[in-house]
């Protein structure tokens, strides 16, 4: 006989692998990803997962999974956002995506230099779309 555990005990490796549908290695391979990722651990490294830990290991799966997310994506919008956007994405919070700030006017903008922080987004922006291109372009290569 088993006994059911509360919403808010400490979930094993294989238990948070079973609750968020993916298996306990690529829990493991998150955590070497994702530095925000940081279950306890006990004697012998056994892991244990809080509530909070689930819920931010279902926004990493949401996006990665579900919205097409890159590892360096969601590296790059928790470090942006912080963990409110991987809670969100876990909850469905509408498009974590989204900057809240509204777009500037291109008139405006005309003759500006960039930002760094706005030169250093672009540049992440084209490392994705060029890693997008390089998975197209290898599945063209095997049809």
């Amino acid at each position: 006989m088993t006994v059911a555990k509360g919403p808010d005990a400490f979930r094993t490796i294989s238990e948070a692998a079973v609750e968020l549908g993916v298996p306990q290695h690529v829990l493991r391979f998150w955590e070497t990803k994702f530095s925000f990722i940081r279950p306890m651990k006990r004697a012998g490294g056994r892991r244990f997962y809080r509530r909070q830990d689930i819920e931010i290991l279902r926004g990493v799966r949401t996006l990665l999974h579900d919205e097409g997310y890159t590892i360096k994506g969601v590296q790059r919008l928790h470090k942006e956002q912080g963990a409110r956007c991987l809670l969100a994405a876990a909850s469905g919070g509408g498009d974590v995506r989204r900057d809240p700030r509204p777009a500037p006017d291109p008139a405006a903008l005309a003759g500006r230099e960039l930002s760094e922080a706005s030169r250093a987004r672009l540049h992440g922006v084209l490392e994705d779309l060029e890693s997008v291109k390089a998975r197209i372009d290898q599945i063209l290569a095997r049809n």
